[in-house]
């Protein structure tokens, strides 16, 4: 366990790892949520031990249903010396056995053992989280990916580690089509790494996921940011007949809006504002691009109907239809020409 006595002095000062590179050591610790980020941190540890030890033996627990003394008999030493793995999950609802005989093993873990914590979240087992912070050992913060800019960034990261590339559009359009959910993002990606034999592009994007009620939302943004109204209710009026949701409709116009709002009264290069906004450099750029077209008075103008549109999709009006063909006129016609 030589690596993993490395690892706990490596992270004594500071032991946050990011679960793309997490490192085997004899406490590991994956908390937070995000369950898609959760696995694959436990998959990461899981392969790099096996790649060290592939005899390793894998056995797992969970600790809302543990026996006492489990644990212990889990990691102790066999006879024939193999690597043991304990991955434990469910901490979040652990019973007092193992919160119990976890703390006692925080303090002299087996030197041939790595065992993988899994907490969902909450306050349940604190005592013992804050055991493994102190004794330095890593610790994988798995939050949701909330932010367009932390998926985007998610996205260009999976490609990057397969050594693919995708156009920066691509990106955006990828995260509006199947963004939702970050494991359908995942998979998004790892069919488009797998397909693509050249840089994957908008247009690639829109072949797989263009279908997309979330793409389909942002075609009808894109168009009206453009000042295209036309093309803008055409695509929005077939959206509707073919039974998509208002409601995230109005929701893309929001995100395009409040892009161009926070932009227009932001100084400085696009990586300083995007830093300071918490914004892809690249989609401030965009912004900054589109904001020349709107006067501040037709930006107003665009969020108050929106706003207003927002509220009638949800349940103000009985004709939410005609709210959003409203929303949607007066944003393309705000657009300077």
């Amino acid at each position: 366990m030589a690596a993993a006595q490395t690892q706990r002095a490596r992270t004594t000062a500071t032991n946050t790892a990011s679960w793309r590179d997490v490192m085997p050591a004899a406490v590991v610790l994956v908390a937070g949520p995000e369950d898609y980020l959760g696995s694959r941190a436990m998959d990461r540890i899981r392969a790099q031990v096996r790649a060290a030890a592939p005899d390793v033996e894998v056995t797992r627990l969970n600790a809302g249903s543990y026996e006492p003394g489990s644990l212990a008999m889990n990691v102790s030493p066999s006879l024939f010396g193999e690597q043991k793995l304990i991955e434990v999950e469910g901490l979040e609802a652990m019973n007092d056995a193992f919160l119990a005989d976890g703390l006692k093993y925080l303090a002299g873990p087996e030197p041939d053992a790595v065992l993988v914590l899994r907490h969902g979240g909450g306050v349940r087992g604190k005592k013992l989280l804050d055991a493994v912070k102190a004794g330095g050992w890593p610790v994988v913060d798995c939050q949701p990916l909330k932010k367009d800019a932390d998926k985007a960034a998610f996205v260009a990261a999976e490609f990057k580690a397969a050594a693919r590339r995708i156009e920066p559009d691509a990106v955006h359009a990828l995260v509006n089509a199947v963004g939702a959910h970050l494991a359908e993002l995942a998979a998004a990606c790892s069919q488009l790494i797998a397909d693509a034999t050249t840089a994957v592009d908008t247009d690639m994007v829109d072949r797989y996921y263009g279908g997309r009620v979330e793409a389909t939302a942002f075609k009808v943004a894109d168009a009206a940011m453009a000042g295209n109204a036309p093309l803008a209710l055409s695509t929005l009026r077939h959206a509707l007949d073919t039974g998509a949701d208002p409601v995230p409709i109005v929701a893309a116009l929001a995100s395009k809006l409040r892009s161009l709002a926070k932009v227009a009264g932001a100084r400085g290069s696009s990586a300083q504002i995007a830093k300071e906004l918490g914004m892809q450099p690249w989609l401030v750029e965009q912004a900054q691009r589109d904001v020349r077209r709107w006067t501040p008075e037709g930006l107003v103008q665009s969020i108050q109907v929106t706003a207003e549109a927002d509220a009638q999709v949800k349940g103000l009006s009985r004709d939410p239809v005609y709210a959003v063909e409203h929303a949607v006129s007066v944003i393309a016609g705000s657009v300077r020409r």
